[in-house]
């Protein structure tokens, strides 16, 4: 299975190689359309490779996606918290009463009460 693995992976890698090569054209990416410069003063543009901006947008995309299913989750992983604190409760309160219930009998006899109550 490892190998199955890192072979996978290394297909993965050959082909975003390949991606990249084929896509070293330089795009200029702006933080504002040309429409809004005029009245905001302000405009930030940078020249990055295509691949980048595609592998980037990728992920940025993964990123968020992983950010949102932990907020959604959150309230599952309460609720599993939540009930396991209240089986380890109940796990000493059984406990408890096992022990308050075979108070003063002998070890051997409150064995054996317990294996026929079970």
């Amino acid at each position: 299975m490892r190998t199955i693995k890192y072979l996978f992976l290394a297909i993965v890698a050959v082909l975003l190689i390949t991606i990249g090569f084929a896509n070293r054209q330089s795009v200029i990416l702006t933080l504002l359309p040309d429409d809004l410069v005029p009245f905001l003063k302000f405009n930030y543009a940078v020249s990055l490779p295509l691949y980048v901006v595609v592998l980037g947008s990728i992920g940025v995309g993964l990123l968020l996606g992983f950010i949102w299913e932990w907020i959604r989750e959150s309230k599952h992983r309460s609720e599993a918290v939540h009930q396991r604190r209240e089986k380890a409760v109940l796990a000493k309160e059984v406990e408890k009463m096992k022990a308050d219930r075979n108070e003063g009998k002998d070890d051997i006899l409150a064995l054996l009460d317990d294996n026929r109550a079970a």
